[in-house]
Parts: structure tokens; C-alpha cells; sequence
């Protein structure tokens, strides 16, 4: 079976600055793969290419077979996307939306799957709150809902964790991990090792814009280093590059 996402070469540029490096990456099927690295490393970039919101300088990408330059639209429609930064529409309150999307997305069962994700993300009593009056934690909590509203088989997370609490992190924690063991596949992006380690089955770690490297994080805990050491070797040997 091939890989659910291909990068090949992946580069893009934003004038003078390159915010990602012909990075070459193959995520597989059942994986829960996290994108690492500091702020400003090219993560949110990479999930942006990935997911045909922009596209590359050069390089190419496949994602689930199909090419995120060529087909973006139809890239966004199979997969499940959560950006860093949460951005429900503010004039709509937070059932409006999941309804919207649920329209978007042809869902016959829209209403029951929303409800579901009210009950099981505990907001119940935010669903007639206008997006923009609710709290940051709570808009987190939105995205989140509309990324899995239609069951993809793929989700391409940004940083999914940051604005929850530590009650709610395990409980999305372990959301992941089933999805996974189910037969989906996620790819996130993250700074926080701690939770990339606890949950994460593979890793690449970008630095200034580069690759420096991938692999199974159990490789990684069996040379006994915890991904905290292991990655700040990685990126001061990305550094000394």
C-alpha cells in the first residue's frame, strides 16, 4: 500500500526566506506521525502545503494518491484539517457551524454527529454561543469537532493540544490513539515532546526549515533517550549543518 502522504523535494519560499528545504517524507497508513520542531522551523508551512492551502516553490506532494497542487480542493474535502490557529466564522454560533459544515460535507447524519462531538468534548451548553464570544479553549474544541465530522480517513493536526486543559488533553489523547487503531492516520504538528512521545508512533524533526530526521520513536526510546534529548540533538546537529 502506499503511503497516505508522499513528499518529495518539498520546498517552499517566501522571498528570500525558505521556510521549507526540499524536504522528502513518506507518512504510512495507521500512523500517528508527528511533525516536531522549535517555532518558526517550518511546520505550519509543511501542514499548509500539505493540505493544498499553498503551494510548493518546488518539490511535489501526494496526499492520500492525490497531488496537493493539482487537486487542493479535492485534497481538503477527504481529509480532516485543524489549523494552529482556531478561525471558526464569528457571526455564526458554534451549532450553526458544525451544521454549516455538515452541509458542506453532504452529511446525511450531520445533526447526530454534531451532537455527539458536543457531548463528547463537554460544550454542550456552548452550541447556541456565537464563535466569537466563545473562549479560546472552547474554539479549539469546534475545530476539532468539524475536523472529525465526516470520519476522515486522514487528519492533518496543528498543534492539537495547546489550548485544552490537562483533563481534556488526555481525553483527546486517547480520541487519537483509537482513531489510530481503528485504521485512521494522523499527522500533527507539535513543539510539545512530552505528548509527541506518550502518543506519537513516528516522528520527523524539521530545523530551519530542514529535515533532520525520521523515524519510529520506539527506535528512538530503545537507544534509552527520552525524544526530548533525542531532539535537541537533532536540531543542534541541524544547527552545525
Amino acid at each position: 500500500m502506499p503511503p497516505v502522504i508522499q513528499a518529495e523535494q518539498l520546498t517552499r519560499r517566501f522571498g528570500d526566506v525558505t521556510a521549507v528545504n526540499q524536504v522528502s517524507l513518506d507518512v504510512q497508513a495507521g500512523s500517528l506521525f508527528g511533525l516536531l520542531g522549535p517555532n518558526g522551523s517550518g511546520k505550519t508551512t509543511m501542514i499548509r502545503m500539505l493540505t493544498g492551502q499553498i503551494r510548493p516553490t518546488s518539490g511535489s506532494a501526494r496526499v492520500l494518491g492525490m497531488d496537493v497542487a493539482a487537486e487542493p480542493v479535492a485534497v481538503r474535502e477527504k481529509v480532516g484539517i485543524i489549523p494552529e490557529q482556531e478561525s471558526p466564522p464569528s457571526f455564526l454560533t458554534a451549532e450553526e457551524y458544525l451544521s454549516f459544515v455538515a452541509k458542506v460535507r453532504r452529511l446525511d447524519e450531520g445533526e447526530e454527529r454534531a451532537g455527539w462531538w458536543f457531548d463528547f468534548l463537554e460544550f454542550e451548553e456552548k452550541r447556541d454561543v456565537l464563535c466569537k464570544d466563545l473562549s479560546r479553549g472552547t474554539r479549539q474544541k469546534l475545530m476539532f469537532a468539524q475536523a472529525f465530522l465526516h470520519r476522515p480517513v486522514l487528519a492533518l493536526i496543528d498543534e492539537p493540544l495547546i489550548n485544552f486543559d490537562p483533563v481534556m488533553q488526555q481525553k483527546v489523547k486517547e480520541y487519537l490513539r483509537e482513531y489510530v487503531r481503528d485504521g485512521g492516520t494522523i499527522f500533527i504538528s507539535t513543539h510539545i515532546l512530552e505528548i509527541a512521545e506518550e502518543i506519537c508512533t513516528d516522528v520527523a524533526i524539521l530545523h530551519l526549515g530542514n529535515l533532520v530526521h525520521a523515524g519510529p520513536v520506539a527506535g528512538i526510546l530503545a537507544g534509552k533517550k527520552h525524544l526530548t534529548g533525542f531532539f535537541l540533538e537533532a536540531v543542534g546537529k541541524g544547527a552545525d549543518a
